[in-house]
């Protein structure tokens, strides 16, 4: 069987290569299309598409995985943040608070088509977090690209206080379910070991 990741993000590589699997990298490339409101919904759904736009061309022996990751607060979906001025408009709006991260995931198995499509929600409350050190996390460039312009990874941590749930959801995998759903699912993915 051959695994493939519908991403190219390098986080979820790493939580992948963390886990001693072996993969291929083929992101989806086509247009996301959203037509739900509800994070946990839309996330599924974003998955969903990616993982089957990579299924259609990876052959009868491929497990895909798509995953798509969004922060939500207050019910409200941040994205990853347009420009600095959307970043320093996120992480002023979620200073101090308790936010939402999402992350969706689809699971194809092109052997007998079947699907597994689920979600993983994680809490995340932050420090209050001042405009100074908002502006001069923003400088540095990481949040551009990061759902809710932040990474629990990287120099973002320094703003958490506490996390309820899978901290890996965070980083953009639920790396732990997704194992579980493969393994219930008698599927025996290759590894490095």
């Amino acid at each position: 069987m051959r695994f493939i990741l519908a991403s190219a993000s390098p986080r979820r590589k790493e939580l992948l290569e963390q886990i001693g699997v072996k993969f291929d990298i083929l992101p989806a490339t086509g247009e996301e299309v959203i037509t739900k409101e509800l994070p946990g919904e839309e996330v599924m759904e974003l998955a969903k598409q990616k993982a089957e736009e990579v299924a259609k061309t990876a052959g009868a022996d491929a497990l895909v995985l798509g995953a798509d990751t969004v922060v939500a607060y207050e019910g409200k979906i941040l994205g990853k943040p347009k420009d600095e001025a959307d970043a320093l408009r996120m992480l002023t709006m979620l200073s101090g608070k308790e936010h939402e991260v999402y992350t969706g995931v689809a699971l194809i198995d092109n052997r007998d088509q079947s699907m597994e499509n689920f979600f993983e929600r994680t809490k995340v409350t932050m420090y209050p977090v001042s405009e100074e050190e908002i502006r001069d996390y923003i400088a540095g460039g990481e949040p551009m690209d990061k759902a809710g312009a932040y990474a629990i990874q990287g120099l973002g941590a320094k703003f958490i206080q506490k996390i309820e749930g899978d901290y890996n959801n965070v980083v953009g995998l639920p790396i732990g379910r997704i194992y579980q759903e493969i393994k219930r699912k008698s599927i025996e993915i290759p590894t490095r070991f």
